[in-house]
């Protein structure tokens, strides 16, 4: 009879052990400076330029007008001393402590609250397509707040959130 020595576990995969595991929990990858970029002859790169930075200013003005901008919509936010959610036209954003994660709303398959029957805890978890799920427990200043928080996120889900039919 054979026997193996040592552990028969297999090494743990997740969050807890990798953070880039959960989507939008990580930073995007930064642009390259100029630093980075190979050196090129001026007078080539004086004409590039040239046609390049009207093309970047172009590109970047309507992201730069977009979050500058205020959209007429509904707009969701809950907070206490640890935890922070926001909802509006970009998505959902979960915040506690120093760690962040943001869904925009083709990312979300389902948004859940849920309510502590004692105390006041306000619970929204954000469901992926991909069967994963993140929960973020908001403490109320008051159990009178639940209605109130739970209409204006409806109201943002309604105007935003748009379920596949099929």
């Amino acid at each position: 009879m054979e026997q193996r020595i040592g552990s028969s576990s297999q090494p743990l995969e997740g969050a807890g052990f990798d953070p880039a595991f959960i989507p939008g929990l990580t930073s995007p990858a930064s642009r390259p400076t100029e630093e980075d970029e190979p050196e090129q002859k001026p007078e080539v790169a004086e004409t590039e330029e040239a046609g390049t930075a009207s093309a970047d200013t172009a590109e970047a003005a309507p992201s730069e007008q977009e979050e500058d901008t205020e959209v007429d919509g509904p707009v969701f936010e809950a907070s206490d001393r640890r935890a922070r959610l926001v909802a509006d036209h970009r998505g959902v954003r979960l915040s506690l402590d120093d760690q962040e994660c943001e869904f925009r709303w083709d990312e979300i398959g389902a948004v859940e609250t849920e309510t502590a029957r004692f105390g006041k805890r306000y619970t929204v978890t954000v469901h992926t397509p991909d069967r994963r799920w993140y929960p973020i427990e908001i403490e109320a200043p008051a159990r009178s707040h639940f209605k109130e928080w739970d209409a204006q996120l409806d109201a943002v889900l309604d105007a935003y959130f748009e379920e596949d039919a099929g």
